[in-house]
């Protein structure tokens, strides 16, 4: 039967195809430009029509041309192909306009009915077949997650998006493709499958994706690289194959796979999570990427923080060929990007955006929209009607070091808390190429007991040896000051130097800063394995380099404490003169620690 059905769909499809030719597109467009279509319907995906004299035959291998034509369009009812036929005179209708089923309908109508009836009876045995619980449970477990967003609900556009200028620029492309794909295609060019937007958490990856499908106009699915993956094998590739079936169906279109390499790790990791689940799940990735054909009016657009752990058959070209870099925003991004989020806070006029830009370098998109939000609830908490310059100050201290505690020391720890903290703010102070003291304070806060709080005066992109060095004594003060007074040291000191050593250590083994070991970068097995990396890694040099590395590790640590004990001593009235201050007032701004020691160095350039 099954047959049957075959025989007769492929003889009526020939039998209503009789006396048609199939041509190319661009065939089409040259036909047009010397005026030898006659005229033409728009049917959805196809153009039929018939030309004023049958043209040769594109190449000797092709059959002869008959008179009536049919050509598969790009994109549905092409706008382009309108307007050039306009251009030349060609009389052209959407529909049929007999208002009857002609004999070529009627054989359409009936090949759609086999076809469909066929369809069902071949549904019914695989359903069967594949579910073998007989309740249709399978089938909905192994459908596709991802959430739709109709072209109607995309209201974000590139306007709503501030800052990351160049990552709008690199997708601007990505959206011109999506409106007018037949203007790349006429020229041959190939618009990229995939995009990869790489940065941060929080600079807004997933945001940029919604805003290029919604400036494109175009529906957009989105998923989450963990929703592929479940308990039994198998299942993560069904997903994948029925997500890309979906988003194919409804091109043109944007699919946005956020968090990638929660799938997309190396494959072969051993012990790191690498498992037949994952890969196979990434495996059926990479087909289906494969799979989409030129006309095929579907980008793939994907987001990772780790692009490192990322299998390197996903950054092929052909695959996620093109890559953007999301980085965080400067200063200049940072005021559009307040401004965005205080549209809805009614602000004081005191409130300079200029000046938190400023004193919050470093932060993302997404903490710099929590700063508004803890500023708004603080102003809130006080019942106040507008947010005040004060509220910011407020919602900055609790970011970045943490709420304040109940807890109260005795008069010993609160002292030794102030030396220690004093000896920090005092070599950042003194020291030309450590940033400057924003403010200090023992009261305790997150998990410290006191914090000296320093702010750069400018983003920053590299830094150099001397300003290094420098740090690792800014960190080595507080030690330094309690052994000086106490002589002693006290476990306060913890953080500071697990800090210090990290650097130094980076300074030896990858930035080839140690005279000793020279421009040579050595890598630490110290990779985590669940993220793709082996946990069996040896490291790269002897036990003798080892040593050597060790040494000037230590030998760093040490300088940087020489020093800091070498600025405390010439400086102790200093030091004596801000503890005291610290302890009675707990904390001091940058203009109370000018009024009590000076004003500071003169900053390094």
């Amino acid at each position: 039967m099954i047959v049957a059905f075959i025989l007769i769909s492929m003889g009526l499809m020939n039998w209503s195809a009789r006396g048609i030719s199939r041509v190319e597109y661009m065939f089409l467009w040259k036909q047009l430009d010397e005026s030898n279509v006659a005229k033409a319907e728009f049917d959805g995906d196809v153009v039929r029509g018939t030309w004023k004299k049958i043209p040769a035959k594109p190449d000797p291998q092709s059959a002869d041309l008959k008179a009536d034509f049919i050509v598969d369009l790009p994109v549905p009812f092409d706008h382009e192909l309108k307007n050039h036929m306009r251009t030349h005179g060609v009389q052209f209708s959407g529909k049929s306009p007999s208002g009857y089923l002609t004999g070529s309908d009627l054989m359409v109508l009936l090949n759609l009915v086999v076809f469909v009836a066929f369809g069902w009876v071949i549904w019914q045995i695989m359903r069967r077949n594949s579910d073998p619980m007989g309740s249709g449970m399978m089938s909905n477990f192994i459908r596709s997650p991802a959430k739709r967003f109709k072209a109607t609900d995309q209201q974000t556009t590139f306007d709503d998006v501030a800052a990351m200028e160049h990552a709008k620029a690199d997708l601007q492309e990505i959206v011109e493709f999506l409106k007018t794909p037949a203007k790349f295609q006429r020229l041959g060019a190939q618009i990229p499958k995939g995009v990869l937007l790489m940065g941060s958490p929080g600079t807004g990856k997933t945001l940029l994706a919604r805003a290029t499908a919604g400036e494109a106009g175009v529906p957009f699915f989105t998923i989450n690289g963990s929703e592929f993956i479940q308990m039994f094998v198998g299942v993560g590739a069904s997903r994948v194959r029925d997500m890309f079936k979906t988003a194919k169906e409804s091109a043109p279109c944007i699919l946005f796979i956020d968090e990638i390499d929660a799938v997309g790790r190396h494959r072969g990791a051993g012990m790191g999570g690498g498992h037949d689940e994952r890969e196979q799940t990434l495996n059926q990735i990479l087909s289906e990427m494969d799979g989409f054909t030129q006309t095929e009016s579907v980008i793939v657009i994907a987001a990772t923080n780790r692009p490192d752990v990322l299998d390197p058959a996903l950054l092929r070209p052909g695959r996620f060929d093109r890559h953007v870099t999301v980085d965080k925003p400067t200063k200049t991004g940072r005021v559009a990007i307040l401004k965005v989020h205080v549209r809805k806070v009614p602000l004081d006029s005191t409130v300079d955006l200029e000046r938190i830009a400023a004193n919050t370098i470093g932060f993302s998109g997404a903490e710099l929209k929590n700063l508004v939000n803890e500023a708004a609830l603080n102003a809130a908490r006080t019942s106040r009607d507008s947010v005040l310059p004060e509220d910011f100050d407020a919602a900055r201290e609790k970011i970045l070091m943490g709420p304040k505690r109940e807890e109260v020391l005795n008069e010993h720890e609160k002292e030794m808390t102030a030396y220690h903290e004093a000896g920090h703010a005092l070599l950042a102070w003194l020291l030309s190429d450590v940033d400057h003291v924003h403010k200090v304070t023992i009261i305790p806060r997150g998990r410290a007991l006191g914090l000296t709080w320093l702010v750069p005066d400018e983003d920053r992109y590299n830094v150099g040896e001397s300003r290094l060095h420098s740090q690792l004594a800014f960190m080595l003060g507080g030690r330094a000051a309690e052994k000086m007074v106490y002589d002693e040291y006290s476990a306060g000191a913890e953080n500071d130097l697990k800090r210090a050593t990290a650097i130094a250590r980076k300074m030896v083994t990858r930035w080839g800063m140690s005279p000793a070991i020279g421009p040579v970068a050595f890598r630490d097995s110290e990779e985590h394995p669940f993220l793709g990396k082996e946990m069996h890694e040896q490291r790269e040099y002897s036990d003798e380099t080892a040593r050597v590395i060790d040494s000037e590790v230590h030998k760093f640590l040490m300088q940087a404490d020489r020093r800091a004990i070498e600025v405390l001593t010439e400086h102790r009235d200093k030091l004596d003169a801000l503890t005291k201050a610290l302890v009675d007032k707990e904390s001091l701004d940058q203009d109370e620690i000018a009024e009590i020691i000076g004003v500071p160095a003169k900053r390094g350039v």
